[in-house]
């Protein structure tokens, strides 16, 4: 059911920042870069073996990026699976009691299907599903 880490999410302020870091240091540029509308949200994608790392920045100060940062600061801001078909198991969590952020998946960076789960369901992880197109 789960495939593997896709990613883990980190909130930021500066994705600026972050692009220079990484570059400087690991000499990595994003494997991709993009802004999500319907998130309010910009994405850069560094690669680091078979999974990536997403630095989050918000585009406006309602994003629920913008709403992390105010209240936790920056940091780890969620998990994300692999997963081959991603309504089949977000119907398993559901069905399981899990309390779903996102019934059914929209679009997120990289075109991927993606659909949140609730801390509270896991452990206080914020966890994304994620499906290739």
């Amino acid at each position: 059911m789960l495939n593997k880490i896709d990613h883990v999410g980190v909130a930021v302020r500066s994705l600026e920042e972050v692009k220079a870091m990484y570059k400087n240091i690991f000499g990595l540029e994003p494997v991709f870069e993009e802004e999500v509308a319907e998130q309010k949200v910009r994405v850069a994608g560094f690669r680091v073996g078979e999974s990536n790392i997403e630095y989050l920045e918000p585009t406006a100060p309602d994003s629920p990026i913008a709403k992390y940062l105010d209240k936790r600061g920056e940091g780890m801001h969620h998990i994300a699976y692999g997963v081959d078909d991603i309504k089949s198991v977000l119907e398993a969590m559901k069905e399981n009691g899990l309390r779903l952020i996102d019934k059914e998946p929209k679009v997120g960076a990289e075109g991927k299907l993606i659909a949140f789960v609730h801390p509270k369901s896991l452990n206080g992880m914020l966890v994304e599903l994620s499906q290739e197109k």
